[in-house]
């Protein structure tokens, strides 16, 4: 596992800035980002090696730019104001922001995975049926391995007959990792 940054969230701290129109260097900011998600829209659905290419050729100048720019403009702004700590943000975590440009497996930001939590994230703050922490345990590993099917494009009610199917007639205990989603074949 390697951690990534979320863009969104980075981009999030600049916006506030950007909308109250108290910094130019968070309106360039903002921008800049668009041009980010403009590319990344571009290349979804492309290969992992397809979207590695792009970036690498294509985002990767823009990110570099917009460090460089952080950078400078943090030795000129007090390091008190709200921008400078929006861009220590950044810079504090640039190697996990960068991460998606060395992995076209990787995501520029997890809206994708925050979407597809937030029935759960409800569906948790109004459940009082798991009875036991024990059994809330036990829903929340069955929920996200339900969120991570939808994730990867697999008919969740479908992944989970099967699985409990395989595992009832006796799955090797050696071959459970076949049994997630990312892995799971309808056959």
């Amino acid at each position: 596992v390697t951690l990534s940054c979320c863009w969104a969230h980075l981009r999030r701290e600049f916006y506030k800035l950007h909308s109250a129109g108290s910094s130019q260097t968070a309106s360039w900011s903002v921008a800049r980002m668009a041009d980010l998600w403009a590319l990344e829209a571009q290349i979804k659905g492309q290969t992992p090696k397809e979207r590695l290419h792009a970036r690498r050729e294509l985002a990767t100048p823009i990110v570099d730019e917009l460090f460089m720019r952080w950078e400078e403009e943090l030795t000129r702004i007090s390091g008190k104001s709200k921008l400078a700590e929006a861009i220590r943000y950044g810079l504090s975590r640039k190697s996990e922001f960068k991460r998606f440009l060395d992995d076209g497996r990787v995501d520029i930001d997890n809206n994708s995975v925050e979407r597809a939590i937030r029935p759960q994230t409800i569906t948790r703050k109004n459940a009082l049926f798991a009875g036991s922490e024990a059994g809330g345990h036990v829903w929340a590993t069955i929920a996200s391995l339900l969120a991570t099917a939808r994730l990867n494009d697999i008919n969740p009610t479908a992944w989970l007959t099967l699985t409990l199917e395989r595992i009832a007639q006796g799955w090797p205990n050696k071959q459970i990792d076949e049994l997630l989603p990312w892995n799971f074949k309808d056959s």
